[in-house]
């Protein structure tokens, strides 16, 4: 595969989707038929169905290893028909939220066993890994006050302060593990400046 694989990642409000976007406007002023804008859960039919089991099913609790497994599958489907095509024909994939997620959200907030996540990690994606990924960091008390306006919050919006302080730290682990491939971003910033440390960044890496 000669393809690009960025992801992007964060807690609710860290403003990963106004982000992505903005970096897809980006790296589209070269080729815009040549960057892909995708996401997780979803990006295939079954993908989007498994995320709105993931984010709406709330009349009864889904256990974490049940949450792990629905990641994956989804996972492995978004992989075969949407990431590993577009990567074989040389394009550039933008993906909000990957397996960065599964470790921080499963693994950190619900406690599931990180070693059962990495075994998934090997079976489904084999040598697939981000090449780059951006991490919108920014305290969760920040986060949790900027997705107050909306409507009816998700499973995981829904969640416990507690939750996300798990999640957070679990992000800043993995960057701390992977600092050549994490970038971590302040989100806390305004949008016009967090857009420009991510512009600079594609920028050092000849990619816009």
């Amino acid at each position: 595969m000669t393809g690009v694989f960025i992801t992007f990642e964060g807690i609710e409000g860290a403003g990963k989707s106004t982000q992505i976007q903005n970096a897809y406007e980006i790296l589209s002023v070269k080729n815009p038929d040549n960057v892909i804008l995708t996401r997780e859960p979803g990006g295939t039919e079954a993908g989007e169905a498994i995320r709105n089991i993931m984010l709406y099913a709330t009349r009864h609790k889904i256990d974490g290893i049940t949450e792990l497994f629905l990641l994956f599958a989804g996972r492995c489907q978004h992989i075969r028909d949407v990431i590993r095509p577009a990567l074989s024909a040389d394009k550039i994939v933008l993906c909000d939220r990957f397996t960065d997620a599964t470790f921080a959200y499963q693994g950190g907030g619900r406690g599931v066993d990180i070693r059962l996540i990495s075994q998934l990690q090997d079976m489904v994606q084999g040598e697939l890994r981000p090449d780059l990924t951006f991490l919108l960091d920014t305290p969760v008390e920040v986060g949790l006050e900027r997705i107050k306006g909306r409507k009816e919050p998700d499973r995981f919006e829904a969640e416990t302060v507690k939750f996300f302080k798990r999640v957070r730290n679990a992000y800043l682990d993995l960057a701390g593990r992977f600092p050549e491939r994490v970038r971590v971003i302040n989100a806390a910033q305004g949008i016009e400046e967090v857009k420009g440390e991510i512009h600079a960044v594609l920028l050092s890496r000849g990619l816009c």
